[in-house]
Order: C-alpha cells, then sequence, then structure tokens
C-alpha cells in the first residue's frame, strides 16, 4: 500500500475467512465455507479478492514448536537510550536466537522475543545484552506455552 491509500476495508466475513486461514492456511474451502456458513464459491471468490487487494500478501509454514523450537523462548522488554539504538539493532541482527524485535510504545523502547537451547543460554545471553552500552534496563518473562498462535512460526 503506498502513502495517501486507503487501508482496505474488511467486513466480519473476510475477519472469519483470514483468521481461519492464519489458523490453518491449507484449510479446505469447503470447510472454510461451512464453518462461516457461506457458498463455496464465495469463499473462493473472497480469498482470490483479498489476495489481490493485498490483505492476503503469502502463505507461510508452521513448523511444529516441539520438533523444531529449542527449549526455551522468552520475551525481552528492553529500555534504550536512543543514541544507542543503531548499535544495538546491528547486534541483536547478528544473533540468531533473536526471533523478533519490534519497537513498541510505552515504559519500554523495544520487545524482543529469544528462542535458546536451554536457560543457560538465556542466561548468558541476557548478560550479553545487558551489559551493551546504552542498554538501560531489561525485562524478561520466559513463554511457558502458546494459547494461540496465527504465526508463521
Amino acid at each position: 500500500m503506498q502513502n495517501g491509500e486507503m487501508k482496505p476495508s474488511l467486513d466480519d466475513i473476510d475477519n472469519k475467512i483470514l483468521a481461519l486461514l492464519m489458523d490453518n492456511a491449507r484449510l479446505p474451502v469447503t470447510t472454510i465455507a461451512k464453518q462461516v456458513d457461506i457458498a463455496r464459491t464465495t469463499v473462493i471468490a473472497r480469498i482470490s479478492a483479498l489476495e489481490k487487494r493485498g490483505v492476503i500478501a503469502g502463505y507461510g509454514l508452521k513448523l511444529n514448536q516441539e520438533m523444531f523450537q529449542p527449549a526455551v523462548r522468552a520475551y525481552v522488554g528492553l529500555s534504550v537510550e536512543a543514541r544507542f539504538a543503531p548499535n544495538l539493532m546491528k547486534y541483536l541482527q547478528q544473533l540468531p536466537e533473536v526471533e523478533t524485535l519490534c519497537a513498541v510504545s510505552g515504559a519500554i523502547d523495544y520487545m524482543l522475543t529469544l528462542r535458546c537451547a536451554t536457560t543457560e543460554v538465556l542466561d548468558r545471553l541476557l548478560d550479553q545484552i545487558g551489559a551493551l552500552d546504552g542498554v538501560r534496563q531489561t525485562s524478561t518473562s520466559i513463554i511457558l506455552s502458546k494459547r494461540i498462535d496465527r504465526g508463521a512460526i
């Protein structure tokens, strides 16, 4: 979407179809039709329109968490001095344990998701991140389980 273009409007049916596809992108059209209570051909047309409008940008792969994911995942809130942020980004970009880094509003500046083999690896990594220039504070929460997961990984 270019600057100045309006955000596409979605109705309840579009949102229901999208939620089902986010849970399982390979869900048969007939199953979607039954769950949304519309005709199969309508589902096909709606999905095609969502793709053409760019609402659906593509389809991804969801890996089996137990087989792929290392044992420990954590959310880490980071408070950072602004002038050190570019160097922090470069450092975090090179770490294979970093899944996501998001700039957020509120008391913290960034929310980091880490994926580590063990709690010991996580502990060492948190010490390294906390010791970086400009990192004022970190706050860590270990992910115990996912209750809803509509992400690609």
